[in-house]
């Protein structure tokens, strides 16, 4: 399995105005791109085709330090499972599918 990486999501992201006031929470698709985000980082060219799978378990407050554990999956690795855990955690899970064709 490959090393985790770290997920954070400012107190100050644009998103999270409004969402909720006074108790802001992290929308699943801010978590979802910032998921997306550090995968890029150490997997160059990586280009996403779709979210088949996603459980948000947890809510994510912002300022909260998430790791990203994650793994290849599928027969020809055309998926990426992941995790974000908050400590030992699991806040959010599921599934990136990855194109496989060329770009």
């Amino acid at each position: 399995m490959p090393e985790p990486l770290p997920l954070f999501i400012a107190r100050d992201h644009p998103a999270l105005e409004g969402h909720f006031p006074g108790q802001p929470v992290v929308p699943g698709v801010v978590l979802l791109e910032a998921v997306h985000a550090a995968l890029c980082e150490v997997v160059p060219g990586l280009r996403l085709a779709g979210v088949p799978q996603v459980k948000f378990l947890q809510p994510v407050l912002p300022g909260m330090a998430l790791q990203l554990e994650w793994h290849w999956q599928g027969a020809t690795n055309d998926r990426i499972a992941f995790s974000c855990l908050h400590g030992e955690q699991v806040m959010a899970s599921g599934q990136l599918q990855l194109h496989t064709d060329p770009p």
